[in-house]
C-alpha cells in the first residue's frame, strides 16, 4: 500500500531579480563545493520524513551531490544520532532539470510536532542560486566542502533566504488535513523576529496543535512582494495557485490575503511605469482564486488588507501610499467583508488599525514602516482567528 503523506512545511519558490530592481538580495549569487544547512520548524510531526527541492527558475540542470536531514539542535548544529542520509529514487545524488522539482525518498526520523529539522545540501558544481525564497527569516549556514553529515559545522557565511528547499513532508496521521496561508509579506512574516517562528501562520500552527482535535498542517505560501495580478518578486497569485495550493495533499482550507502590493507598487520606485489597478481589477483576481478553490472542493477564507497610511514614509519606497490608493483598499475590503463570496472572512484590517485613525497601523503592532506588523501584531492576528472558521463541518 502506498505511503500517505502530508506536507508539514513549505517555502514558496521565487526567481532572482535583476539589478534594475530596488530590493536587495539576501543570498549569494551561487554556491560551489559548499554545503548549505537550512533549519525549518514543522507544523505536524511524524515518524518518517522526506524533502522537496525546486529548480523551478533555473535555466540549467542543478546537481545536488548529497543531502541529509536531522533534528536541529542549536545554531548550525544537529542533534547527535538523528542524522539521516537522503536518497532520490535510491540514488545518493540527483540532477534536477531546469524548471523541475523533486522529492527525496522517505527516511525514518521521529519529528515532533512544532519541532525543527535541519536539511543539509551539498553542491559540488558551480550552482547559480536561481530558485530561492528571499524572506526566509531563518539563518542558513554555508560551509566549504561536503559537510552534510557533520553534527557540528562552523559556517563560512550565512543567509536568511531559503535556497532550493521548498517543502518538508511527513507520514500523514490519520484524518490529517492541511491549511494553506496564501499571501504577501504580511503572511511571509516581514517584521517578525528572525529564527523565532513568530509569523502569524507559525502562531496559528501552535494554536491548532495546542487545541488538539484533527491533526492540522499549516503551510505558509506567502511571498514578500507577491501580487494578485502581476509578477516580480514572485509569480502572480493566479499563475501560482496550482503550485501554492493544489500541489499540497490534503488541503481543506486556504486563507487568502493579498492585494496591498497591487495597490501600492504602481507609481512608486518598485513599479514606476505600472498602470494602477482598480478595486474591481483586484476583486476580479480574488474571484478567480475563489472559483478555482471551489472547483477543487477547498474552503476559502478571505482576509482583509491591513492599514498602510504613510507606508515607507521618508524612505526610497515613499509613494507606496496615497489617498487614492487608500480608497482602492477600502473598496476591496468592503467587498471582502460584505460581498458574501468567501466562505468566511478574517478581519485583520479592523484588528490592526489605530482606532484614532483607521488608515494607520496601531503603533503597538507596527514594525516601524507603517505597513508590516511586528511580533505582537502577528501574535494578535493569529489569536484573533476563530478556530471554528477552519473547520469544514
Amino acid at each position: 500500500m502506498a505511503q500517505d503523506w502530508i506536507d508539514t512545511w513549505a517555502a514558496a519558490p521565487q526567481p532572482v531579480w535583476g539589478p534594475d530592481f530596488l530590493a536587495p538580495l539576501t543570498y549569494p549569487r551561487n554556491v560551489w563545493d559548499q554545503t548549505v544547512r537550512q533549519v525549518a520548524r514543522v507544523s505536524l510531526g511524524g515518524k518518517q520524513v522526506r524533502i522537496a527541492l525546486s529548480n523551478e527558475f533555473g535555466d540549467r540542470p542543478m546537481m545536488v551531490g548529497e543531502a541529509h536531514v536531522a533534528l536541529h539542535d542549536e545554531g548550525a548544529d544537529t542533534q547527535a544520532g538523528s542524522d539521516r542520509k537522503l536518497t532520490f529514487g535510491g540514488m545518493d545524488s540527483i540532477t534536477i532539470p531546469a524548471g523541475a522539482s523533486v522529492v527525496s525518498d522517505a527516511v525514518e526520523l521521529d519529528v515532533p510536532a512544532l519541532g525543527s529539522v535541519a536539511v543539509s545540501l551539498y553542491f559540488p558544481d558551480v550552482t547559480p542560486t536561481t530558485t530561492v525564497h528571499n524572506d526566509g527569516r531563518q539563518t542558513a549556514y554555508i560551509v566549504a566542502g561536503n559537510r552534510t553529515a557533520d553534527v557540528q559545522i562552523v559556517a563560512d557565511t550565512t543567509t536568511t533566504a531559503r535556497l532550493f528547499l521548498s517543502g518538508i513532508a511527513v507520514d500523514a496521521p490519520e484524518d490529517a488535513r492541511a491549511i494553506v496561508t496564501f499571501g504577501d509579506s504580511i503572511t511571509d512574516g516581514d517584521g517578525s523576529t528572525e529564527n523565532a517562528n513568530t509569523r502569524w501562520p507559525d502562531v496559528l500552527a501552535q494554536r491548532l496543535q495546542e487545541a488538539g482535535g484533527v491533526p492540522t498542517a499549516v503551510l505558509n505560501e506567502g511571498i514578500s512582494g507577491q501580487r494578485v495580478l502581476v509578477d516580480r518578486m514572485g509569480t502572480n497569485a493566479l499563475a501560482r495557485f496550482e503550485e501554492a495550493v493544489l500541489s499540497h495533499p490534503k488541503v481543506e482550507t486556504v486563507i487568502f490575503m493579498m492585494g496591498i502590493n497591487d495597490i501600492g507598487w504602481p507609481g512608486s520606485v518598485l513599479d514606476p511605469q505600472a498602470l494602477a489597478p482598480s478595486a474591481q481589477d483586484i476583486i476580479a483576481g480574488h474571484r478567480q482564486i475563489i472559483a478555482r478553490a471551489r472547483d477543487h472542493g477547498i474552503r476559502i477564507i478571505g482576509a482583509t488588507l491591513t492599514p498602510f497610511n504613510n507606508a515607507f514614509e521618508g524612505g526610497p519606497l515613499e509613494g507606496f501610499y496615497s489617498t487614492d490608493k487608500e480608497a482602492v483598499r477600502v473598496e476591496v475590503n468592503e467587498w471582502i467583508r460584505n460581498g458574501g463570496e468567501y466562505d468566511a472572512v478574517i478581519d485583520f484590517d479592523e484588528l490592526l488599525q489605530d482606532p484614532a485613525d483607521p488608515t494607520k497601523v496601531l503603533d503597538a503592532f507596527d514594525k516601524g514602516d507603517n505597513l508590516h506588523p511586528n511580533d505582537a501584531g502577528y501574535q494578535a492576528m493569529a489569536e484573533s482567528i476563530d478556530l471554528d472558521l477552519l473547520d469544514r463541518d
